[in-house]
């Protein structure tokens, strides 16, 4: 009946049930797990709200998780889920949904912030929204060699060649956190991105063992490339990969992607996700020749009255001022500097 929805933040003794709703829902994702709420507030020190909408017998029928950020770049707002593609509202249906949505719209007016941001894989009727983003998805093929088939021979070729120099791929768990942060670290400088603390990778993979798998590649017994992977069901995404530019001539990173994909095909995942990238730049390129095909990504807004969509594209000045002054630091300054300046880039 109309009005028997009911919204409430989730505490900690409701963890159990928050992940069985979202382990049945079709859409969820590995970012909607509760770890997520406890990582967010002890690696990033942000205020979260997770909000539950139960019908009048209790039933839960929709989850929405809430992360407040405030930015020095760009003011304070709600977003779910920062950092990462997805995480936005799962419910079984248009009552549980509008209530959500009434109840994050509420608590954004009672907190006072700009704008509420949901990450989202479905269009929204209603909402502002940025589709300048898309999800690179491989659907694998049933074993390595038929994917390696699939591959065709230049491919082939590049990834051919960093064996033949010696190199060697390891997996694990958070033991090698240490070794991709190395590699990860010193790639996002020279990138200019401020980079992550290394205790984030930490605390995902120990929180998280069995969604997280890490893969490092090694030449001469050095760290050159490694990839950080998130499994859901049987999609695994890799939201965080690198390799050293000085070895990129050797194709690492190319023995990288494959390793992590013939891994995957022998673990039954049936999907990869190569992760976000924007139509027809460089990472979107190097993801097609994968086979990789775009998924959007809708990014939906609550705007405050009087409020603008915020400029989150990295041609927004705020952006290109950060990347050119970043290029220019020692490694050791970025590392120390990075973690704080990286909360407030959503």
């Amino acid at each position: 009946m109309p009005g028997s929805m009911h919204v409430s933040e989730v505490g900690s003794d409701g963890a159990s049930q928050w992940d069985a709703f979202v382990a049945a829902h079709p859409s969820s994702s590995v970012y909607h797990a509760w770890q997520w709420r406890e990582i967010m507030t002890r690696e990033f020190g942000c205020q979260v709200y997770y909000l539950a909408a139960r019908d009048a017998p209790g039933v839960w029928r929709g989850v929405l998780p809430l992360v407040r950020l405030k930015s020095m770049l760009f003011g304070d707002f709600l977003v779910s889920l920062p950092f990462f593609n997805d995480g936005g509202l799962l419910s079984d249906g248009p009552e549980a949904d509008g209530a959500l949505l009434g109840a994050a719209i509420g608590l954004a007016e009672r907190l006072g912030v700009s704008h509420v941001e949901l990450r989202e894989q479905q269009p929204r009727a209603g909402w502002p929204v940025r589709t300048d983003k898309v999800a690179m998805l491989l659907d694998l093929a049933p074993t390595p060699d038929e994917q390696w088939t699939a591959l065709g021979s230049k491919l082939r070729a590049q990834i051919k060649r960093p064996e033949r120099e010696g190199a060697t791929t390891r997996f694990g768990g958070a033991e090698l956190v240490p070794d991709f942060y190395r590699v990860f670290a010193q790639n996002m400088r020279d990138l200019g991105t401020p980079v992550y603390a290394q205790s984030l990778f930490r605390s995902i993979a120990e929180r998280l063992p069995s969604t997280a798998r890490l893969a490092v590649v090694y030449l001469q017994g050095q760290p050159v490339a490694a990839g950080f992977t998130l499994r859901h069901g049987d999609r695994l995404e890799i939201p965080w990969a690198s390799s050293l530019r000085e070895f990129n001539r050797v194709g690492v990173n190319m023995q990288l992607y494959w390793s992590v994909l013939k891994d995957a095909i022998e673990s039954g995942v049936r999907q990869f996700d190569f992760g976000r990238s924007s139509v027809d730049a460089g990472t979107y390129k190097f993801k097609s020749q994968w086979g990789a095909r775009p998924q959007q990504l809708y990014w939906h807004y609550w705007l405050a009255p009087g409020q603008a969509m915020p400029g989150l594209s990295p041609a927004n000045p705020k952006f290109a001022l950060v990347i050119s002054l970043w290029k220019r630091l020692p490694l050791w300054a970025a590392n120390t500097i990075g973690p704080k300046i990286v909360r407030n880039l959503p």
